[in-house]
């Protein structure tokens, strides 16, 4: 029975790893990033940020990630050179993937007053 068992749980294993492939870096950049957003660095921006890109990692696979980041952040390149990042099917689903982990993740992260 044990012996099942420790199979079942290596069997977890892998889903566990893709659900926390983000690296350490790129959350730091994160937290620091929405750390500033909210005012700077504090215990009252931490905390929320951290949840923040846990919520995110949950949803999300870290290169759908940080394709989503470059997609929403230059998208607003003007013209051609644009195009590249506002055109493809892929542009628009991983942005609009990101913006509802994130908006999910506020929800649950965020207290508002």
């Amino acid at each position: 029975m044990s012996r099942l068992l420790s199979i079942g749980f290596i069997g977890l294993l892998p889903g566990l790893a893709l659900a926390n492939d983000f690296p350490t870096q790129a959350r730091v950049e994160f937290v620091l990033g929405c750390m500033q957003e909210l005012g700077g660095q504090s215990y009252d921006t931490l905390y929320p940020c951290v949840c923040l890109i846990d919520r995110i990692a949950a949803d999300m696979r870290y290169d759908e990630f940080a394709q989503a980041q470059v997609f929403s952040q230059l998208r607003s390149t003007p013209g051609e050179r644009g195009g590249v990042f506002r055109d493809p099917d892929q542009a628009g689903m991983l942005t609009a993937k990101l913006e509802a982990a994130t908006e999910q993740g506020r929800a649950a992260c965020f207290i508002t007053r």
